[in-house]
């Protein structure tokens, strides 16, 4: 007899409905995959057999073929343990269901029958839901993760009899739903606040720009001068995510298994901080496995690259196109697959390996070999790359002894707010949602100058030795400057800033 159910692969971010077909025929015993199967996969027979024996059922001593179609596609991972063992019990009339086509079935059994969680559930409901699926049965820990998906029945279980118990109508399943609009609610979502930011107004004020038009930021400064302390606390002033940026990030997060079990649904901007010594397809992604990498786990977050000379010179370079496109592509002898990485890149820097280069309280010890080989390790297209520089200086003490408090994340947030929305307005046809994300022939339409800006830009364009990527972005961050200040035309001043946030790299990589 044959049977059919229904399950899902995953492809990068995405899933792929895939069919479980199992013949059952008289011959010699035996137990076969096709489909393309990985090692994984192909191992499921040896659970499956001893999952549905401790359960108490019945395994055919047959001639058992299991194919999973579309036959040439890549099936990996254990997650197609329970629909076979599904599948395998249809087969063998120990089930009968009319309405089999309504469910999707996936998880991993342990030898005992008990369901495992998986990685990749959120996109795996997606699927389903869209291609008219109307339940799911998956392990329990994943419910909550698939309730996530409105209008799709989601039914945990704990172990292969409960399902098949529930298939056959002697004792249902519960079906399992949260309430995704409470995960929006307002609340403090951060123990972390601006306010905890002694002096070092220049500087919370390049964040701020960076924030409200999504630029790229480099601070570069002595240890001890709050580069990190600040960077951390970028994601307070960020723009509240909204349903479909948070189902975004969660798939990611889902298929690297970073979901949290207590929140299915990531609500809050991603920060990355990898340590210096992480490799390419860690950052990027990559591996035998493709999985996606920190940029992308960062993605409508931030990726914070903290002491950036000290990251290996090729890891930084592989960074410069997803910076540029908003997409990874990652390509294998099976597939091709590409993950989104659209986020805002914050590094920060010593001046020198001393860290004490153009300080006026220290002296540097380096030599100037030494401060141009240190610095030679951030190239120039990288920095190219980076709207926003900006020189981090030692806090002086009258402000560590200050009573009057900073600003407050709060505040600054409310600014970045109204500046997005600005943007959001301006930008409604052109599929663009933030300045930082301007293409040349924007730049053009909603970046017009006066004749004094023309001369200020073009004066700073000739002392400065700026690059055609330089002038784009020094653009991009003047017209989010004009945002902040509720200006539709960019003003010199608005320019002059921006062309401030540009002169660092001709100060140290001259």
């Amino acid at each position: 007899m044959i049977a059919k159910v229904k399950s899902c692969g995953l492809m990068g971010v995405d899933g792929f409905i895939v069919d479980v077909e199992v013949d059952i025929s008289n011959g010699l015993p035996s137990f076969d995959i096709v489909g393309l199967p990985d090692v994984a996969v192909r191992e499921a027979k040896e659970r499956v057999r001893a999952a549905i024996k401790n359960c108490n059922l019945e395994f055919p001593v047959k001639r058992i073929t299991i194919n999973l179609a579309p036959a040439h596609i890549k099936k990996e991972g254990p997650c197609f343990d329970l629909p076979i063992s599904i599948a395998t019990l249809i087969a063998s009339e120990q089930i009968k269901i009319d309405d089999i086509d309504r469910y999707m079935f996936i998880g991993e059994l342990s030898l005992s029958g008990e369901l495992r969680p998986i990685s990749g559930v959120l996109p795996i409901a997606i699927t389903a839901y869209k291609n008219g699926i109307e339940k799911i049965i998956l392990p329990a820990q994943n419910a909550y993760e698939a309730a996530v998906v409105k209008g799709l029945q989601v039914y945990p279980a704990y172990n292969l009899y409960d399902i098949v118990t529930h298939l056959t109508g002697e004792k249902k399943l519960d079906t399992f739903y949260v309430d995704v609009d409470s995960f929006f609610l307002p609340n403090n979502k951060y123990d972390i606040d601006f306010s905890d930011v002694k002096g070092q107004e220049n500087v919370k004020r390049a964040l701020e720009v960076a924030a409200a038009g999504g630029h790229n930021c480099l601070m570069i400064g002595p240890p001890g001068s709050g580069k990190t302390m600040i960077a951390k606390r970028l994601p307070t002033i960020l723009p509240d995510m909204s349903f479909e940026e948070a189902l975004e990030v969660t798939k990611i997060h889902s298929i690297a298994g970073l979901v949290p079990q207590n929140m299915p649904l990531i609500t809050t901007r991603p920060f990355r901080s990898p340590h210096h010594t992480i490799s390419n397809a860690s950052l990027v992604g990559g591996g035998k496995i493709p999985k996606p990498g920190e940029i992308s786990l960062a993605h409508f977050g931030v990726l914070f690259l903290d002491e950036l000379p000290e990251f290996k010179k090729d890891v930084l370079e592989v960074m410069r196109q997803p910076l540029e496109d908003g997409v990874v592509t990652i390509s294998r002898v099976n597939a091709t697959l590409t993950y989104p990485c659209n986020c805002m890149l914050i590094v920060s820097m010593n001046p020198c390996k001393c860290g004490f280069y153009g300080d006026k309280t220290k002296e540097c010890t380096c030599t100037p070999l030494q401060i141009q080989q240190y610095l030679g390790k951030v190239s120039g297209p990288l920095l190219d790359r980076i709207d926003i520089h900006v020189e981090v200086s030692p806090v002086k003490y009258k402000n560590l002894e200050s009573s009057e408090r900073p600003e407050s994340s709060k505040d600054i947030k409310l600014r970045v707010d109204k500046a997005r929305k600005i943007q959001l307005e301006r930008y409604k046809d052109c599929k663009i949602f933030s300045n930082s994300q301007l293409q040349p022939s924007h730049i053009n339409m909603f970046c017009q100058l006066g004749s004094e800006e023309k001369k200020l830009l073009k004066m700073a364009f000739d002392k400065l030795g700026l690059s055609a990527r330089a002038h784009n972005r020094i653009l991009k961050v003047a017209r989010t400057i004009a945002d902040l200040d509720g200006s539709n035309d960019i003003k010199s001043y608005h320019l002059a800033e921006a062309i401030q946030y540009r002169s660092l790299d001709r100060k140290f990589w001259k």
